[in-house]
């Protein structure tokens, strides 16, 4: 039985090898396996199950605030990728491309989409033609494929991934900044209340704003290894793309203007973001809100009683099944071996039932956070199971919400960011917005780079830039990231 534990459980502690033991995690808890094509992961039914769920409750904040779903051509022609130059410029090493069909060259190369502006854009040129027509605010749930060449790591960085893509349009830049701050909001208050995921909101430098936009604002978020990592995103694009894709529209008085747009997402990096956070060496942990099963049940069978704690547990797993429990009567493998196998696949509450339970009428119940047992009445459960839930989510969040409050310093010389950098920390400096001065900070820093700046600015007053010594113009925040 050990043997057999050895095999299946974690063989690594996570604050020992942190990359080993996220390997494992995401295998060994049935979220993910390898495929034949390098950098491309299967979703197994877990990790999927989650992100319909995220998929749901986005989509339908997203629909409350009047944002509709379409589908668009997974094939971009080249010609259309090309019309802007500078989006382009910034895709071009990650596109892959389609030059055959059977044994028939094209005759122009297709991309496999690395994103949907260029193909979405040239059918917004031709729905768009009045002040009336606007706001346009449509989404899809796809999924892109970027041929970075840089390591794969499951989930938070592979060649294929999912995710959503909004790209709306205005009239104006006021309403654009309007659905910014509505956008971000429903993305923050999935990650705060669902993941249990607290980030850093703020604006990209010029140097890592999206390829295309005039200002991006980014979630950040802090992995347990003190690399940081982006979550969802909003790019103000302007009329970037309106100007190259010849978005128009007259407005009021008849005057012809070039539209305001604007594209946000949530990717599926944001669930191996999550496992990461917040499992531990015992195996997978899941925010409860986001959990497929949230409960097992255990009983404990011997053959005297196999019977009647049988029938306990069935009406208990009836009672409990708006929580889509388990009911694990496997005979084959102990109490044990069950727990630990739970365990490692993250489910948040275990109950165990045995004849000496049954004579109490009760249960022994344990959270997957804490590990401490607990006695409660079978007539009771219904009542005490969302309340255990609750503290499991909360749990989880007071963690992660330690975890980043701690990685966080200030920086007001280079000696400090290095030091900062040094204790896996990521540290607010003052910086000035030219790329130039970021290509020194990362030099500097062994590959450290800018991640965003803070929305609420603190007083730049004395505060110089980390890369030229001039007057900062805005406090920002600096780290190592994936």
């Amino acid at each position: 039985m050990n043997k057999k534990k050895n095999q299946e459980g974690l063989t690594v502690k996570k604050d020992e090898n942190f990359s080993e033991w996220y390997t494992q995690i995401i295998q060994k808890a049935e979220l993910a396996d390898y495929s034949k094509v390098s950098g491309a992961i299967v979703f197994r039914p877990k990790s999927y199950a989650i992100w319909e769920k995220l998929q749901n409750l986005i989509d339908s904040e997203f629909k409350k605030i009047g944002i509709k779903n379409a589908y668009f051509p997974l094939f971009i022609p080249e010609k259309l990728l090309s019309q802007e130059q500078e989006h382009v410029k910034g895709f071009t090493p990650e596109v892959a491309w389609v030059t055959q069909a059977g044994k028939t060259k094209l005759p122009e190369k297709l991309a496999v989409r690395p994103t949907s502006e260029a193909i979405m854009y040239d059918s917004y040129s031709k729905w768009i033609r009045s002040w009336k027509d606007l706001p346009l605010r449509i989404n899809q749930w796809n999924n892109v494929v970027r041929w970075e060449f840089k390591h794969p790591v499951p989930f938070l960085r592979t060649r294929e991934f999912l995710w959503n893509e909004g790209h709306n349009v205005y009239s104006n830049a006021e309403d654009l900044d309007k659905d910014r701050i509505a956008i971000t909001e429903i993305y923050n208050n999935f990650m705060l209340e669902y993941m249990a995921l607290p980030s850093l909101l703020g604006k990209k430098s010029n140097k890592e704003k999206f390829a295309g936009a005039i200002a991006t604002y980014s979630f950040e978020l802090m992995l347990p290894n003190g690399k940081a990592i982006q979550g969802p995103d909003y790019h103000d694009d302007g009329q970037n793309f309106a100007k190259a894709y010849n978005i128009k529209f007259s407005d009021q008085n008849g005057k012809e203007q070039y539209a305001y747009q604007s594209t946000y997402a949530i990717t599926t990096r944001m669930l191996g973001v999550m496992v990461a956070i917040h499992s531990d060496d015992k195996g997978l942990v899941i925010p409860p809100k986001l959990a497929e099963n949230k409960i097992v049940l255990v009983p404990i069978l011997f053959d005297k009683t196999k019977e009647k704690v049988l029938k306990e547990a069935e009406k208990i797993a009836k009672n409990l099944a708006d929580f889509d429990i388990i009911l694990d009567s496997r005979e084959d493998v102990s109490p044990g071996w069950k727990y630990n196998e739970w365990e490692l696949k993250g489910i948040p509450l275990r109950i165990e039932l045995g004849p000496k339970d049954l004579e109490k009428k009760s249960v022994m119940i344990s959270k997957r956070t804490g590990g401490t047992k607990m006695q409660i009445k079978i007539k009771d459960l219904k009542k005490q199971v969302p309340k255990l839930l609750e503290e499991i989510q909360v749990e989880l969040f007071t963690n992660a919400k330690k975890l980043l409050d701690s990685s966080i310093t200030k920086a007001n010389t280079l000696a400090e960011l290095n030091k900062a950098i040094k204790n896996k920390k990521i540290a607010l400096c003052p910086m000035c917005n030219k790329p130039d001065c970021e290509d020194i900070i990362k030099e500097k820093t062994g590959g450290a780079k800018t991640l965003n700046a803070p929305l609420k600015q603190p007083s730049l007053k004395g505060k110089k830039c980390l890369g030229c010594n001039k007057q900062a113009e805005h406090m920002i925040y600096i780290g190592k990231s994936y």
